[in-house]
């Protein structure tokens, strides 16, 4: 029997011809014919291709479009203050992504500022608003972005007929009417112009090619599929795609991209199958953060894409090595910890303990480790700085480590490295990052911890004596509490009246040895608004106290923000 092997990298005609000359083989015998199922996927999308050496594989660059400070930020407690947002940006930016939705700017003062700095202050990517398929929110949108050298309007309306009967309260030609109104408006400002047809993967087929169809025509160059309410299962999100790749006749004149949650823990296999029949952009986030059970995460994608490129024949430009430092990053400035076992930047990911898979490791690595962990900057922490270093060395490191302070920030940051370091014998990275972190995180806190005196023992109830500066005025008060820990809380709680409640509270070590930091992350939820705390140091009841006080300081600031009328408002 003879074979024959397809390439992927022939066209759909030549595939035809080579067939035909297969089943003319001489003497009558069967072929047996093996073909890659991405010699499947001929005539996908246009999309810029990286160019390969002769005879090799045509690998599709896939684009990016991160949406970790909109979407991820609907994560219940993961809200961020717009420095916090300009951080993330500048390190997404530094990662490599196409695309950055820095927020929704009609949303809210704080949304708008962060997308304005944003748009101002980060090179490289482009920069994104989403907006309602209403003209304030595009209006809002532009004046937000203008100025900036590479801009991106994101306009949105729902296809499914349960959302317009509803929620919208629109027949079917209403809402096509009001997205190809929305499209040329925000064309009107900028080229670049996303349109997505919300709750897709519920939408009547027939309809959705109609929109896709009308608003291509409009000028929208990005066609965005969502799986709004993580419905939609690999095999028919895929076919949804090829179905608009075929079905709608201008389709080639945009970019498919998708945007998938993870209700069902299918947003990666859902976007990873519309890859393979023809998406050319992939919405996703930090970490896999995001409204309800979270977004496609960005680092399982293109990790999926990197390593089974002989598959998908696809990539990113992602520069891999910073993914893990992005992950950490995201993780302190939300409070949102990643789980264990999470793919590719969980703490056990590149962990084994079998003794089998040990003993295959110190033969070869390949033989249970698909990836390096080198590729995701997972390397061991190294000491870089010393109590007798000094301010120039501590700004040069950050510099290094990508991070730009003013300098009242690098001042204050300076001042918490040089108590760390009389406290521990070696300082780390990861320090230096919680430092940096914990510094940018700094809003106008109305509570201030003075000191504290915890009491505890194995025959004594746990006593807490609190010292706070609360609006300006030191009070104290002692109380008691079933450990160290919650004797603080209680205490801390009853000095300030709050009335909220503790959902969560998670502590860890930064780094190695009995020295190390203690990093604290609580979550804390009143009057239906849900925050993150984060605080660490070498004293775990001082974490926890920075913590708490950190996440009480933010109810603070979320409720005055009501009272101003600042709403956000939750989308796609």
């Amino acid at each position: 029997m003879e074979a024959f092997v397809l390439s992927a990298a022939e066209s759909g005609r030549q595939l035809r011809s080579r067939l035909e000359n297969i089943l003319n083989v001489p003497g009558g015998g069967t072929p047996a014919v093996f073909y890659s199922p991405a010699a499947l996927l001929d005539n996908r999308s246009e999309q810029p291709q990286c160019n390969r050496g002769k005879g090799e594989i045509m690998t599709k660059m896939i684009r990016i479009f991160d949406t970790t400070l909109r979407d991820g930020e609907q994560s219940p407690g993961a809200s961020m203050n717009v420095e916090e947002k300009v951080m993330v940006a500048k390190q997404l930016a530094r990662l490599g992504v196409d695309i950055i939705e820095a927020g929704f700017a009609y949303s809210s003062p704080g949304d708008f500022e962060a997308v304005r700095r944003i748009a101002q202050e980060v090179e490289g990517p482009t920069i994104c608003s989403l907006a309602r398929a209403r003209p304030e929110d595009i209006d809002r949108a532009w004046e937000a972005l203008k100025g900036a050298p590479k801009v991106r309007i994101h306009t949105f309306l729902s296809t499914s007929d349960i959302h317009l009967k509803h929620q919208f309260r629109m027949t079917r030609d209403e809402a096509k009417r009001r997205a190809v109104e929305m499209v040329q408006r925000a064309r009107g400002y900028v080229d670049d112009v996303e349109f997505s047809p919300m709750d897709a993967s519920r939408s009547d087929p027939a309809y959705l090619y109609e929109v896709i169809e009308a608003v291509i025509t409009a000028g929208a160059g990005t066609i965005n599929i969502p799986d709004t309410v993580g419905y939609a299962v690999p095999q028919e999100f895929g076919r949804l795609i090829r179905g608009i790749r075929e079905q709608v006749p201008n389709s080639a004149k945009a970019v498919i991209s998708v945007h998938c949650h993870n209700d069902l823990g299918l947003a990666v296999g859902n976007s990873l199958a519309a890859v393979f029949e023809g998406a050319g952009q992939v919405e996703c986030t930090i970490n896999g953060i995001g409204e309800r059970a979270g977004n496609t995460a960005l680092e399982e994608i293109v990790m999926g894409l990197r390593t089974r490129k002989d598959f998908y024949q696809a990539d990113t430009k992602i520069r891999t090595e910073e993914i893990l430092k992005t992950s950490r990053l995201v993780s302190k400035i939300t409070g949102m910890v990643v789980q264990p076992n999470k793919a590719i930047v969980g703490a056990n990911a590149f962990a084994h303990t079998s003794g089998i898979h040990q003993d295959g490791l110190l033969k070869d690595k390949t033989t249970y480790e698909i990836m390096r962990p080198e590729t995701i900057g997972l390397v061991e922490s190294k000491m870089v700085m010393g109590k007798l270093s000094g301010r120039h060395a501590f700004r040069q490191r950050l510099v290094e480590l990508g991070y730009t302070l003013s300098d009242e920030e690098i001042n204050h940051a300076f001042e918490r490295f040089k108590k760390l370091a009389d406290q521990k014998k070696e300082i780390y990275e990861e320090d230096l990052e919680v430092i940096v972190s914990e510094e940018l995180a700094k809003m106008a806190d109305r509570i201030n911890l003075k000191s504290f005196f915890v009491a505890s023992g194995t025959e004594r109830v746990p006593t807490a004596t609190v010292e706070l500066e609360i609006d300006g005025r030191t009070i104290s008060q002692t109380g008691t509490g079933d450990g160290p820990v919650d004797a603080v809380y209680r205490t801390i709680a009853a000095m300030t009246q709050t009335k909220s409640t503790l959902l969560m509270y998670v502590v860890k070590a930064i780094t190695g040895g009995t020295d190390a930091q203690g990093e604290v992350s609580v979550r804390v939820q009143e009057d239906g608004r849900t925050v993150s705390g984060h605080g660490a140091d070498t004293d775990i009841i001082m974490a926890s106290a920075r913590a708490y006080l950190n996440a009480l300081n933010k109810l603070l600031y979320l409720a005055g923000k009501q009272t101003q009328g600042e709403q956000k408002v939750n989308l796609i």
